[in-house]
């Protein structure tokens, strides 16, 4: 499996996380010091762009959540782009699929707000 690499870039509306690799109970930290390290504004949107995600489990799907989560403190919201299908399932089984929105790419994500 691949190493997870994270690059940060910034769009109109906010911070673009692109998450390239394995998301897993090694590599889930990573994100979440990728994430705090980030200075958000209130109404700006994070976006995670899952366009590189070649496998995510639960210690994954936990470090999205804890992103998302530090956005709201922030008053920032957050979007994942390009969840591949495995991953949209899960966040469908765990109801995280009502929390999240979701689009095709980061493209649509950060010409949306």
């Amino acid at each position: 499996m691949s190493p997870l690499t994270i690059n940060a870039r910034d769009a109109a509306t906010g911070p673009v996380l692109e998450i390239t690799g394995v998301l897993d109970h090694r590599t889930a930290p990573g994100l979440r010091r990728a994430v705090d390290r980030l200075t958000l504004v209130a109404g700006q949107l994070l976006v995670l762009d899952l366009t590189g995600l070649t496998f995510c489990d639960s210690s994954g799907i936990s470090a999205l959540l804890a992103a998302h989560n530090l956005a709201r403190e922030q008053n920032a919201d957050t979007a994942l782009a390009a969840v591949p299908t495995d991953v949209t399932r899960i966040l469908r089984i765990v109801g995280l699929d009502r929390i999240f929105t979701v689009h095709p790419d980061a493209a649509s994500a950060t010409n949306h707000s």
